[in-house]
């Protein structure tokens, strides 16, 4: 898994051009951005040192050189976190627990949250549960495999492309946090397999892994186009679970009264009305896979449907 801090330094600096920063653009240049040695000058340390940070040698760089590098790159305050950890290394041999248990209450937590679909995001972006009205909109307990896991479904799930209605956005934002992930855990093995697994079968993640984007995942906008009652508007916020390192709940929303909330709340009844299993699932727990045949979303508002079962990517559908 390459994420090295010379490969993220170099990323960063062919992004500024000498003339932002002040310096003369004359010249031939070699590479495109900033030169090693015109970082080491804006940044006050010696080109010997700077060099010796790239090349990962720069383990004892102080919070000070860091903080003027990534001035000097303008990284935001997420760059800047993980550039501290590429040239810090935390010392572990390996990313932890493959997988982390999810506390009771939490559980409970996203049984209390009925009309708020909900999940609890995990390392490598593992999903570890989730609610009844959060399988509803994203499918979770349809997906084979066993394992639940948000970057295989954007880039190796066919229809993930149909379902997210701004797929490329949605595949950046899971790159960059893939990225951070990385950075954190640098001798993951299951980290490492995954993005390697990803790479091999999806050019798009090569591209954008390539380009060394990091980003946290905190909040933000999920435009979905649902195969039951169509397009949903999404925001979403992400909390950490306090206690339980590297695990996140992520809640969508929608305001009261739009469109988007009538959905959900007619996706809600299908369930309370026995349409699909209620409680709370995690990943080893598998619902049926059942089809679904036409759905129309005008037919569930009308009352006039009857329930069939599940419909691709594993959300609702009625007749």
């Amino acid at each position: 898994m390459e994420n090295t801090v010379g490969d993220f330094l170099r990323s960063r600096r062919s992004r500024i051009r000498p003339e932002e920063v002040g310096l003369p653009a004359h010249g031939r240049r070699r590479v495109q951005g900033l030169r090693r040695e015109e970082v080491a000058q804006l940044a006050g340390v010696s080109v010997d040192y700077y060099v010796r940070l790239e090349q990962g040698r720069g383990g004892s760089a102080s919070d000070a050189v860091l903080d003027a590098v990534a001035r000097v790159l303008r990284l935001d305050e997420v760059e800047a976190a993980h550039l501290r950890a590429l040239a810090r290394p935390p010392r572990r041999a390996d990313g932890g627990p493959g997988r982390r248990q999810v506390r009771d209450g939490t559980r409970l937590l996203l049984d209390l949250m009925p009309g708020v679909p909900a999940f609890v995001l995990g390392r490598r972006m593992d999903v570890l549960a989730w609610n009844a009205l959060g399988d509803a909109v994203n499918g979770f307990s349809a997906r084979p495999g066993g394992e639940v896991n948000a970057a295989r479904h954007a880039f190796l799930d066919p229809a993930a492309r149909e379902f997210y209605r701004q797929w490329e956005a949605v595949a950046a934002e899971t790159v960059s946090y893939l990225r951070l992930d990385a950075g954190r855990y640098p001798e993951d093995p299951k980290l490492a397999a995954l993005v390697g697994e990803l790479s091999v079968r999806s050019e798009e993640f090569r591209r954008l892994w390539a380009d060394h984007q990091v980003r946290e995942k905190t909040h933000g906008t999920k435009l979905i186009h649902h195969p039951v009652v169509g397009g949903l508007d999404l925001g979403y916020e992400t909390l950490a679970v306090n206690g339980a390192a590297d695990q996140l709940l992520v809640a969508y929303t929608a305001p009261v009264g739009s469109p988007t909330a009538e959905k959900l709340a007619l996706l809600a009844s299908w369930h309370a009305d026995g349409g699909r299993v209620g409680d709370t699932r995690t990943e080893s727990g598998r619902a049926d896979d059942t089809r679904a045949d036409d759905t129309r979303a005008d037919d569930t508002r009308a009352g006039a449907a009857r329930t069939e079962g599940t419909g691709a990517p594993g959300g609702p559908a009625v007749d």
